[in-house]
């Protein structure tokens, strides 16, 4: 089972980056009406929420840039930035790495129990890695979703 959720991770990781490599850094700030954030903003967000998830909640060290949580956290939005965000490669790279230190991190230890369990705002209860896990695949699922929204509306403000 944990090589099931592992490879699903990174499916759904490949899709994600898939869907953003080509865009500009134009592209990817364009926030259409209506909408509170952009493309970039959800890739952050993407890696910031899975590696608290993911490495957070396991008791491993986290990889999470200095001004991600300020960025990228629930809640933020590109209009209140006073700082420069990362770049679409630095964001790809990142993205693209988690899901290896997760492979190598956690591969054996989905039905391990965290010190902390977590509620999400859905009133789900996480108390395993692997729920962590199989959450944050739902979590990108969902902003992979936003994304291709925000794309379409990105194509017409052109």
């Amino acid at each position: 089972m944990d090589q099931i959720v592992i490879k699903q991770l990174e499916f759904v990781r490949q899709i994600t980056i898939n869907a953003v490599k080509e865009m500009s850094e134009e592209t990817l700030d364009i926030i259409p009406e209506g909408f509170n954030n952009n493309v970039r903003w959800n890739l952050g967000h993407i890696y910031l929420i899975q590696e608290i998830f993911a490495f957070h909640f396991s008791g491993e060290p986290v990889q999470i840039p200095e001004n991600f949580k300020r960025l990228f956290a629930k809640g933020t939005k590109p209009a209140d930035w006073n700082e420069e965000p990362p770049t679409l490669e630095v964001l790809l790279e990142l993205l693209t790495e988690q899901p290896k230190r997760i492979q190598e991190s956690l591969h054996n230890r989905l039905a391990e129990q965290v010190k902390t369990p977590f509620t999400t705002g859905s009133g789900i209860t996480l108390s395993t890695i692997g729920e962590f896990l199989n959450f944050s695949i739902y979590h990108e699922g969902m902003h992979y979703n936003t994304i291709n929204i925000l794309k379409r509306f990105a194509d017409k403000s052109l």
